[in-house]
């Protein structure tokens, strides 16, 4: 795996990481994933971190996910477009963050004329979500097994959420979108306000 940049989001624990893709007049060749590549002392972020379970996900145009996050244990998650376009969500939830409440947006695109692809590291501590303006597949990595009963979610249409730090861009792309009839779960439509979770004894599991 040729890892080309790593760069942090405006909040610094949310991290991208572009790798190389090698083209030719065939189409491209390129390792998505490496472990000695990913835990190389030079990742600092990911040293520690043990990947558990593989996620795929297939959205169609216009659907919302999120905002989920797991607490026991706190699930991470390595997340990569497949095809098409997912544009992801990260809140903060930390308690003692200076960012918690805070959201912010990046556009993962796939295309293939691309030199790279790109990763995006959420950690635990954060709710994560995505939206989708084409029909997408996505894939994840997660140092954790999921747990339902320690499990849980924000609703992205909170109005208590704090969007600025996000790219206003994307967030009109959100707000365009959610404006005409979002397709998204009954469980992520009603889930709770930010300040729900906060007020909530378990949201002390991310301080």
């Amino acid at each position: 795996m040729k890892i080309l940049k790593i760069k942090s989001l405006a909040i610094p624990d949310v991290k991208v990481i572009r790798f190389a893709r090698f083209a030719d007049e065939r189409g491209y060749f390129t390792e998505t994933y490496r472990f000695s590549d990913m835990h190389h002392p030079s990742i600092g972020f990911l040293r520690d971190v043990v990947f558990l379970q593989q996620n795929e996900s297939r959205s169609v145009t216009g659907v919302v996910r999120g905002l989920h996050f797991q607490w026991n244990p706190p699930m991470g998650k390595l997340i990569r477009t497949v095809r098409g376009r997912m544009i992801d969500l990260v809140m903060d939830i930390r308690k003692n963050s200076p960012t918690r409440g805070k959201i912010i947006a990046y556009d993962m695109p796939d295309d293939p004329k691309t030199p790279y692809g790109e990763w995006i590291w959420v950690p635990g501590g954060f709710a994560h979500g995505n939206f989708f303006t084409a029909e997408t597949t996505i894939e994840y990595f997660c140092n954790a097994e999921y747990k339902p009963d320690c499990e849980s979610g924000i609703c992205p249409l909170s109005p208590d959420i704090d969007w600025s730090l996000c790219d206003p861009v994307l967030k009109k792309e959100f707000d365009d979108l959610v404006a005409h009839a979002p397709i998204m779960s009954d469980k992520d439509r009603n889930g709770q306000s930010l300040g729900g979770w906060l007020s909530d004894e378990r949201s002390k599991n991310f301080m």
